[in-house]
């Protein structure tokens, strides 16, 4: 079956429930609740339930977001709190509402 190129796929990459996975869990569903505006698809993963997805998608800090399609893929690492960030890391227009707070994400990367 092949990926439908119109659904945004992400992967957030936590490690169990720590204040920060929480606060970027909390950061990311404001932010596709609220400002996605397009069909989208959203796995949860614990590194420290599945330290072989973490290994295998190359995973070194937590929490990570990672944008899996379309392309190209990117990803996030920290708690996702500025959304005007984490909206242009993702290659996403620009956030329709101003709910966010200053800090958070630490880094936005291009996957090769």
């Amino acid at each position: 079956m092949m990926d439908d190129p119109d659904v945004l796929r992400l992967t957030l990459y936590v490690a169990g429930r720590t204040p920060r996975a929480e606060r970027a869990l909390a950061n990311l569903r404001r932010i596709v609740e609220l400002e996605l505006h397009m069909p989208f698809e959203l796995e949860i993963i614990d590194v420290l339930e599945r330290p072989d997805l973490a290994e295998e998608a190359l995973i070194l800090a937590t929490p990570t977001l990672v944008k899996e399609s379309p392309l190209p893929g990117r990803r996030l690492i920290g708690d996702l709190s500025d959304t005007h960030r984490v909206m242009a890391g993702l290659h996403l227009p620009g956030p329709t509402h101003s709910h966010e707070t200053s800090g958070g994400t630490d880094e936005v990367t291009a996957d090769r």
